[in-house]
């Protein structure tokens, strides 16, 4: 576009010189009209003036772009790719993380990963250290009082084992190599069973829960990995963990931040948090919580659209996304992905703003919504 102006700029300049070049001279042919060209085009301030326009026309279209992007909302993050490190077999454990393993010391931890870019509280009473690079690399760790990792998360190319099962795996290769899943869990004299349908498998492996999560999307292939060591499971008294404000925050931002690790994973712009819209999103979650119900459409008939536009927010695309239930934010998530239009939600490529709210039942079970907008201007 910015070539067809110039070239339309020597246009003009051609037919206004036109009559002075013909009432001067008696131009014979093309060539000497080609020369008579030349000859007023070598004057040295024509060719400033040239490029001062020129310099307009660009100006003028920066600003066409900068309007074009204030019409259609701010545009999504997006990093350069970030290297991944080598993956080396775990020296002790049958899986690690980002070259780190259950029971590794924070500091030798943090010599693979860095600083946290986010600590959040967890459903086991500890917290959260999420390890990225704009979401690429993304690890979540949690340690012990002990200084010790006694948590591993990740939902990206991260995982490496003794046997070959990794990211992307089959189920059947998973199964193969450790046997049929665990289907429930013993606490003293309770045991928690898992569900039948659930599309994940936990085994019990070198003193720890390992939970491989399965993408139902990719043929079953391993998406993610869990792994908490025994000690920091049967800590957890019960199935759901007492409800405070510090957890339903960190349920909040973790949901977030596994979002946008999974935009990341599958070459998307990482999304916003909006503080506006999780307002929306958490009295929706409370109000389901508080009344019983799960569901879109609130008691009132209203849609989430209805209470966005309640809450005085614009949007030119939304949607929402609901879980209920769930242990925690990472089985929402990775509960979610498997559903076709919540993961439409989550792998829009039209979002650029995300709010999360959260808010649990009589039994201390979470409810979670999440809310995707971009800002209509």
């Amino acid at each position: 576009m910015r070539r067809l102006f110039n070239l339309v700029v020597i246009g003009i300049i051609v037919y206004f010189a036109w009559p002075f070049l013909t009432n001067n001279k008696d131009i014979q042919s093309v060539d000497e009209l080609k020369t008579e060209i030349n000859t007023l085009t070598d004057n040295p301030e024509l060719w400033m003036a040239l490029d001062e326009i020129n310099k307009g026309i660009n100006q003028l279209f920066v600003k066409l772009d900068e309007k074009k992007e204030d019409l259609t909302g701010a545009k999504q993050d997006v990093f350069p790719n970030v290297e991944k490190p080598d993956l080396t077999a775990p020296a002790e454990q049958t899986f690690s993380i980002h070259n780190v393993e259950i029971a590794e010391a924070k500091t030798e931890a943090e010599k693979q990963l860095g600083t946290p870019e986010r600590i959040s509280v967890n459903e086991y009473g500890t917290q959260w250290h999420a390890y990225h690079e704009n979401f690429q690399n993304f690890v979540m760790v949690s340690y012990g009082k002990d200084g010790n990792v006694n948590g591993l998360f990740t939902n990206q190319d991260l995982i490496a084992s003794k046997i070959g099962v990794k990211f992307g795996s089959p189920k059947e290769t998973v199964r193969k190599a450790f046997g049929e899943p665990l289907t429930e869990i013993r606490k003293g004299l309770v045991f928690y069973q898992f569900q039948k349908d659930q599309d994940y498998d936990v085994y019990q492996l070198d003193g720890s829960y390992v939970t491989i999560f399965y993408d139902k999307h990719k043929n079953n292939t391993v998406t993610a990995i869990q792994m908490i060591s025994e000690q920091l499971e049967k800590s957890k008294a019960g199935f759901y963990t007492e409800a405070a404000a510090p957890l339903k925050e960190g349920f909040e931002y973790q949901l977030f931040d596994l979002t946008n690790a999974a935009r990341v994973k599958n070459g998307l712009g990482v999304l916003t948090w909006d503080d506006k819209v999780k307002e929306t999103a958490r009295k929706h979650s409370l109000d389901m919580a508080e009344n019983k119900y799960f569901s879109h459409t609130n008691l009132e008939g209203e849609s989430p659209f209805d209470r966005m536009a309640e809450d005085n927010i614009t949007f030119s695309v939304a949607g929402e996304n609901l879980a209920y239930g769930q242990f925690s934010s990472i089985f929402a998530h990775e509960g979610l992905m498997n559903s076709l239009g919540h993961r439409e939600n989550i792998l829009k490529p039209d979002y650029e703003l995300l709010g999360v709210g959260v808010a649990f039942g009589p039994k201390f079970e979470p409810y979670f919504t999440e809310n995707f907008y971009t800002k209509r201007m």
